[in-house]
């Protein structure tokens, strides 16, 4: 299964951006109704989406908070809309405001409350993926520390990977030209266990694509694991350079091989 990479929000009160949004090469676009929506333009920005829908290309919408009558419209709304391919929940804090979604959602963690409840949250049978809102997260928390914010990511990636859901993507990088910061934070959060990320401009897009992708070396160790394997035909061996081989260091070079054709 191909894992997204490339997540570009747009917002859902410019609707001459859409295709433009999905022409960017983003593996799944978001079209926000939520923060980047004035309040009097939200049934604007809703009715824009509905009839771009179905359009070309993965589309995931956010919706506003499900706590309020807004959100619930929200996704009244959109409940069956064809080419919908997600629905993102921000400010999720528990369970209970799952209930409400006749859908997978992908769930936003934006808060304290958020983080305590990720592992519930994740298990829950309507979450299709986490991910973090990590600017409502550090306002709240007053962070202003990285190794502090880390130690909340890890906890989301620990979540999700026990839930069986897909990796957590990174939140946005605020500041779209600095090319270099975005880079270096991507490749702290793939440490981490993060993979891809959500971006707010398309010139972003390549950029978290490059910083995921394998480097031609890792992808070249890694098919040297991958084809000793099928060679040896062994759940378990040595390569030839004294570099142990079992079942899961095979699953990540098969990973790795995949992830650089894919980025490739």
């Amino acid at each position: 299964m191909t894992i997204p990479v490339t997540w570009l929000y747009v917002p859902g009160d410019r609707p001459e951006r859409f295709a433009k949004a999905v022409a960017s090469g983003a593996d799944v676009v978001i079209i926000d109704l939520e923060d980047a929506v004035a309040p009097e333009r939200k049934d604007e920005a809703l009715a824009n989406v509905l009839a771009y829908l179905p359009g070309e290309g993965k589309i995931h919408v956010r919706v506003n908070d499900l706590t309020t009558a807004r959100g619930r419209a929200d996704v009244a709304a959109l409940a069956g809309a064809p080419g919908l391919a997600g629905i993102r929940v921000p400010k999720v804090e528990s369970v209970r405001v799952l209930d409400v979604a006749p859908m997978p959602v992908h769930a936003l963690l934006e808060s304290a409350a958020g983080i305590v409840n990720a592992a519930e949250i994740a298990a829950h049978p309507g979450v299709a993926g986490l991910a973090l809102g990590e600017q409502d997260l550090a306002a709240e928390l007053s962070i202003t520390d990285g190794r502090a914010m880390d130690h909340l990511r890890l906890q989301v990636v620990l979540a999700a990977a026990a839930a069986g859901l897909p990796p957590v993507a990174m939140s946005v990088y605020p500041n779209v030209r600095d090319d270099a910061g975005l880079l270096a934070s991507c490749t702290a959060g793939r440490a981490l266990g993060l993979f891809g990320r959500s971006a707010i401009h398309p010139r972003q897009v390549p950029l978290i694509r490059q910083a995921f992708r394998p480097t031609d070396e890792e992808a070249a160790r890694a098919l040297e694991i991958v084809q000793a394997a099928e060679e040896s035909g062994r759940a378990a061996f040595a390569l030839a350079d004294g570099r142990f081989v079992d079942a899961p260091v095979l699953a990540r070079a098969r990973r790795t091989v995949e992830l650089h054709r894919q980025l490739g």
